[in-house]
């Protein structure tokens, strides 16, 4: 991955939307061969890196990192690589947001990695210690996700993620209809290729 560090007379730390949640206005994802752009630019341009300072702080910058001599990037997650939700926790979410006085709530706002679809309710948090098969039972590349538990729900739910305007009560939400966690930490058991519309089956852990 590509870090933003801060620096500072006491040294360097990495800095993430959770303590600058303007990082939140900027995209990134990887090009055909791998490397990483920034709103569509290679994330080494002059014009990314005064967004970043824009956006983290004086000092700020974006960091290459990897795994000691590994070719792969470094991995940094907060608990566990995935996070699985389902539609219908977040209609959950979304209709008793509207239903307190505040806003509709999309998906981006919780950052899934995984959005399982046609789910009913809040039927995931039911799901800890289950798995996952993605694809078609007996396939070679039928993908196996192990779900570990609910994941708790920080601050950066509360930022619209096109206006980053705040809106503190959907926070407020997750905790008063979830004890504040919604979705499910989860790690890959056997990989693979995932598509979208993919027949998901929940599995026995």
């Amino acid at each position: 991955i590509v870090q933003v560090r801060l620096g500072d007379r006491l040294g360097e730390q990495v800095v993430t939307a959770r303590s600058r949640p303007r990082l939140l206005g900027h995209r990134a994802r990887l090009d055909a061969s791998g490397e990483v752009l920034v709103d569509g630019r290679p994330w080494g341009d002059p014009a990314v890196a005064a967004d970043v300072e824009r956006a983290a702080g004086a000092g700020a910058r974006l960091v290459r990192t990897r795994n000691g001599d590994s070719p792969q990037f470094f991995e940094r997650f907060d608990i566990l690589p995935l996070l699985v939700m389902t539609d219908g926790a977040i209609a959950e979410i979304s209709n008793a947001s509207l239903a307190a006085g505040s806003v509709e709530t999309d998906r981006r706002r919780f950052r899934p990695n995984l959005l399982l679809a046609g789910v009913p309710g809040l039927a995931e948090r039911g799901w800890e210690g289950r798995r996952l098969r993605i694809g078609k039972a007996g396939q070679p590349d039928a993908v196996v996700v192990a779900l570990a538990d609910l994941r708790g729900r920080c601050v950066m739910t509360t930022f619209d993620p096109d206006t980053l305007e705040q809106e503190p009560r959907v926070l407020r939400t997750v905790v008063e209809r979830t004890g504040g966690v919604l979705g499910l930490n989860a790690e890959v058991v056997r990989g693979g290729r995932v598509r979208v519309g993919d027949r998901v089956e929940l599995l026995r852990g």
